[in-house]
């Protein structure tokens, strides 16, 4: 009788889902047309100013007042849409497709609760996130908890989408970053709404794969505790683009035409991308304001995202915890719901209520 390692077929399901949406002909790859040429040197500069030293100068964020529109109303619950301009600078907004101007989010919420004694988490987008669907699907059972959702679809996707981008394929090394900084910004104005005009007790940020990156940026940089949440997240985007799966759909022949030095070997390329990238890392970060309220949910068999990984943001941030569920990353997708759900509540569990606000 043949034993079977349940933990190695995740690992080669990563690898085969891998193979068949990203090492085939049929499937556009990441950053076929280049850098992104001076774009990508602004927002370099740019994500360097979230770093320590400039972060308390950035609070309050630009408030943004969503017009709203109800989609469904139920017994216990009600979910309505939103649509908002993107609160990023005027420098930022012209880098934007025009697409990616105007932001969209759901908002599911329970019914008959004060919104000071219920909780509201931001839910980010992972790659190839279009819709709400899934992440309201993760949202759902949780209004049982009074736990509210709200999902932002990201610049560059669903709507928001560039009309010469396939899918989740971005074009540029520089649409990264950008997707990457707006989406920042658009989630620090969204929890700074939760809390000044929504009048939320608790508030959380949560997201999948690189929604779980921008969630941890968004975490670290909030001045007050929230809880978050990294599901199935690197420390560094240069992890999934150079070492996991995701290096076999990154166009490093396009790369390598376009960089500025001429004759640039293969190798340099992927050394100025890992470079480029590193100003993803989050452990170059602001520890969190409640620590405690960190819970990374990570897979044990991962084909995208090394343990290693998950271990380094883990020892940035003392006092935060990790979680292990057995899979890999497409697998933990699908069956482990219930593993962030958990992690959610008690992570909002750790903070304290806050104190109505008074008009």
């Amino acid at each position: 009788m043949v034993s079977i390692n349940v933990g190695v077929l995740h690992y080669v399901l990563d690898h085969i889902y891998g193979a068949c949406m990203h090492r085939t002909k049929l499937s556009t790859p990441f950053f076929s047309r280049g850098w992104g040429g001076t774009k990508l040197e602004l927002f370099e500069s740019m994500l360097k100013q979230l770093f320590p030293g400039s972060v308390s100068q950035n609070w309050p964020p630009n408030m943004v007042q969503p017009i709203w529109k109800q989609l469904w109303e139920s017994k216990n619950a009600c979910l309505k849409e939103g649509i908002f301009r993107t609160p990023c600078d005027e420098q930022l907004i012209n880098a934007l497709p025009p697409e990616s101007h105007i932001a969209r989010i759901a908002l599911l919420t329970p019914k008959s609760v004060p919104p000071h004694k219920m909780a509201c988490v931001v839910h980010l987008a992972g790659t190839g996130d279009h819709t709400y669907e899934r992440r309201l699907r993760l949202g759902g059972p949780l209004l049982k908890e009074n736990i509210a959702t709200m999902v932002l679809e990201s610049p560059f996707y669903g709507n928001r989408r560039p009309k010469l981008q396939r899918g989740a394929k971005l074009l540029c090394v520089s649409d990264l970053l950008l997707l990457g900084r707006a989406t920042i910004e658009e989630a620090r104005s969204l929890l700074h709404w939760l809390d000044v005009e929504g009048g939320f007790g608790k508030m959380g940020i949560c997201g999948l794969s690189m929604g779980g990156v921008h969630a941890a940026m968004v975490g670290s940089l909030h001045p007050t505790p929230i809880a978050t949440l990294p599901f199935l997240a690197p420390h560094s985007a240069v992890v999934a683009f150079c070492e996991g799966v995701l290096k076999h759909a990154t166009a490093w022949d396009a790369l390598r035409e376009d960089a500025e030095k001429a004759g640039m070997t293969l190798e340099e390329v992927r050394e100025r991308l890992r470079m480029v990238l590193s100003l993803t890392d989050v452990t170059r970060f602001p520890i969190p304001k409640s620590p405690e309220s960190v819970i990374l949910v990570a897979a044990t068999n991962d084909g995208y995202i090394p343990k290693d990984s998950v271990l380094e943001l883990q020892k940035a941030w003392p006092g935060s915890e990790v979680r292990w569920v057995t899979g890999g990353h497409v697998s933990s997708f699908i069956i482990h719901f219930d593993s962030f759900r958990r992690a959610i509540v008690d992570a909002l569990n750790r903070l304290p209520w806050r104190e109505p606000h008074i008009l």
